[in-house]
């Protein structure tokens, strides 16, 4: 019992102790409030809502006040949430419900809703009079002599005065979606015009094509709307806009939004073993995985539609409408659970099929690697999409342990130094980046954590592994895509001057922790999902050994390399939201070899900047890059000539970057030998095949080659050292 106290009253425990709390306290009223049958739901909602705002003021490592500077911030978030372009709710809308402005900090406080319910229901009015306005508009045909443009940023604009400058708006927004297809029609025809058989088609008819091509899109994604972003949907954003204000992190996820979590975390789900596609008819079976419940059924087949998906005996629902998003989200659930699909048949007949949801490893979403180079010049390559883990099953995988039987087979291969690829890994599980580190140093601590009172826990997170696994030559890629977890692993390898990081000029900025908060009584028994989802919640932030934080700034590379996002706006210092960036006091830690290797990292990443500095080809990339960042913020003309010459200018740039962003000459790619029948021999023959086009689009990787010269030029060096 005595543990027990001491736990609860630790920082762990009083995390445990809040998610009890809020799961029972959750319960427990909507058991009381079922006896109102009319105002149950609005009921759930109003408790949901005050038990996310208790839980972000009492726990949130930095929480903003609730009040009326953030009831206007809610105000505003939510019309950007529902309405980013501006082109559903009119200006006398907003003006109407101004009067809840100042009020929405009362109603997250614990006050009846009415801000979000009033919204909703003009939402949906004006949907269908958009939808209808759309319908209209693409009914005549379209005038591409007429000097006009369009603003598509959203930022920029202001809602409609009234329903004519509205329906202003939507004429101009579909012209450009038609204006497109106009002109991919026109270009089709005339590289066909001297095929066989050929007969042209005149322009009007062309122009009639592109706009029933179009009403085809807008009926497809207004039927979406309407039918997976429902009422209910539209709360969870709302709470979700509440949520984010604290932080950019702290989100909402509903039942089935957190099962997608889970699964992007852990690289598995409970499915049926097919690969869905979409097409103009609807969601349909693209491939079928010998050995899982689709193909164990013998009933379904390449090509059959999917039109209803139900949860065992429950109603079935009609996924008219739906994506393939959507369609997946009903399809995988639970454990051992039953799915019934209702399936339109190739013959126009109609079959509903059951099925046992059973586990589906995703092995695509895990490391990988390569051998780029032959003979004496092999380098390592890993690629690692995620930093991964499954933590509901005790031999789930883990990203560590993948990692370390890749670096297993690059030794075998006698590999002259590695290069690991984390461009674009978003991150994941903080216990295994600390593990992977640990892969490649001696041992000593990996990054420190701040509690929201100030502590700084700078023990928990290290490595005490003296052995290492890999000792040679290292490089770390990095882009902006490249946050949390990512940004752990590169900042530790770099002050421990293990390695060398390149990349872009910073990574995304990420340097917080997150854990889940669930709402509600489980689900099953099989995982941590509750009836009303979690909140995943921001409760620390972490720092690197040397003290200063990855929030905000983020790893800046050793060696910069020109990006094609560099200039987006998509890092997490473009977020308003953010929390700021600070230090605290370095961490005793000791450079790798006693920072022998500082002086040879600083020489080989002082000469190839310069290289990249003084590279022509570089430094246009760089003023195209610039360019397309600053076009892309410009309105869009929609006079056809004007429209074809911008656009031809985009392409010429795009184009060119890519040139320029490919090897002149291809590098040498292949499987580590143990693995070429996951390649070539794979019993899933898509899979194979997705495998080596994998390996294909390595070779010309100009980031990659430069990783792999770095590597080279550090085996040289290391080689030199041993000699003298």
């Amino acid at each position: 019992m005595k543990k027990l106290v001491v736990f609860m009253k630790s920082r762990n425990g009083l995390i445990l102790a809040f998610i009890l709390l809020f799961g029972g306290l959750f319960f427990a009223f909507r058991t009381v409030s079922a006896k109102d049958d009319s105002n149950e739901l609005l009921t759930q909602q109003q408790r949901l809502l005050s038990a996310v705002a208790s839980l972000l003021k009492e726990q949130h490592y930095s929480p903003k006040q609730i009040n009326d500077d953030f009831s206007r911030k809610v105000f505003k978030g939510y019309f950007e949430q529902l309405d980013n372009d501006k082109s559903i709710f009119l200006q006398s809308d907003i003006n109407a419900l101004k009067k809840f402005e100042t009020t929405i900090d009362e109603e997250i406080n614990g006050a009846p809703l009415q801000f979000q319910p009033a919204v909703s229901a003009i939402y949906s009015k004006r949907l269908a009079e958009a939808e209808a306005m759309a319908k209209k508009i693409l009914a005549s045909p379209f005038d591409f002599s007429v000097n006009e443009s369009i603003q598509l940023d959203g930022e920029k604009l202001n809602f409609p005065k009234d329903a004519a400058e509205q329906n202003d708006r939507w004429r101009k927004k579909i012209k450009y979606f038609v204006l497109e297809r106009y002109i991919d029609l026109v270009e089709q025809q005339e590289k066909s015009k001297d095929k066989k058989d050929f007969v042209a088609k005149p322009k009007d008819s062309l122009e009639l094509e592109a706009r029933n091509n179009v009403l085809k899109i807008m009926e497809r994604n207004f039927n979406r709307t309407k039918k997976a972003f429902t009422e209910e949907q539209r709360f969870n954003s709302f709470i979700n806009v509440v949520t984010n204000l604290m932080d950019p992190h702290t989100d909402y996820y509903p039942p089935l939004e957190k099962r997608s979590f889970d699964e992007r975390m852990s690289n598995q789900f409970y499915g049926i073993g097919a690969q869905l596609q979409q097409d103009d008819n609807g969601v349909k079976i693209a491939s079928i995985v010998s050995g899982y419940p689709a193909w164990k059924s013998g009933e379904i087949v390449v090509g059959d539609l999917i039109t209803k998906v139900a949860q065992g005996s429950a109603d079935p629902v009609d996924i008219a409408g739906y994506d393939v998003q959507d369609a997946v989200k009903l399809i995988r659930g639970n454990k051992g659970t039953e799915v019934r699909l209702t399936l339109r048949k190739q013959d126009g007949s109609s079959k509903t099929v059951s099925l046992i949801r059973e586990k589906i490893e995703q092995d695509e979403g895990r490391v990988r690697s390569a051998i780029i180079g032959e003979g004496d010049h092999k380098t390592g390559y890993i690629f690692l999409p995620d930093f991964y883990a499954n933590f509901d099953e005790q031999r789930g995988a883990r990203c560590s342990e993948d990692v370390a039987l890749e670096v297993e087979k690059l030794k075998a291969e006698k590999v002259k130094g590695i290069v690991i690829d984390l461009r674009n890994n978003g991150g994941g599980s903080l216990v295994e980046v600390v593990k992977m580190v640990g892969l490649f140093i001696k041992s000593g601590p990996i990054v420190q954590v701040k509690e929201r009172d100030g502590r700084v826990d700078e023990r928990t997170w290290r490595d005490n592994d003296e052995s290492v696994l890999y000792d040679g030559p290292l490089t770390v890629m990095v882009n902006e895509l490249s946050a949390s977890a990512s940004e752990i692993f590169a900042a530790a390898i770099q002050d421990y001057k293990r390695g060398i990081i390149i990349g872009s000029s910073s990574t995304y900025g990420k340097g917080t922790v997150q854990r889940p908060v669930p709402f509600g009584k489980p689900i099953d028994f099989y995982s941590s999902r509750t009836e009303y989802g979690a909140v995943n919640l921001t409760f620390q932030k972490f720092y690197r050994v040397n003290g200063g934080a990855t929030q905000l700034k983020g790893v800046t590379p050793d060696i910069v390399m020109p990006d094609p996002y560099e200039f987006l706006k998509i890092r997490e210092k473009d977020n308003e939201s953010a929390l700021p960036w600070d230090a605290i006091p370095a961490t005793g830690y000791q450079p790798w070899q006693n920072g022998a290797e500082a002086p040879v990292f600083a020489t080989i990443s002082k000469s190839e900047q310069a290289k990249i500095a003084a590279d022509p080809s570089l430094n246009l990339l760089q003023e195209n890059l610039k360019w397309l960042a600053k076009n892309a913020e410009a309105p869009v003309p929609l006079q056809i000539d004007q429209f074809k010459a911008i656009q031809k200018q985009i392409s010429t740039t795009v184009n060119q970057n890519n040139s320029l962003l490919k090897l002149k000459n291809d590098l040498v790619v292949n499987p580590i030998q143990v693995d070429k029948d996951k390649y070539y021999n794979n019993p899933d023959p898509s899979k194979g095949i997705r495998y080596q086009e994998w390996l294909k689009s390595l070779k010309s990787d100009l980031q990659i080659g430069a990783s792999v010269q770095l590597v080279e030029e550090l085996a040289k060096k290391q080689m030199q050292t041993v000699k003298n």
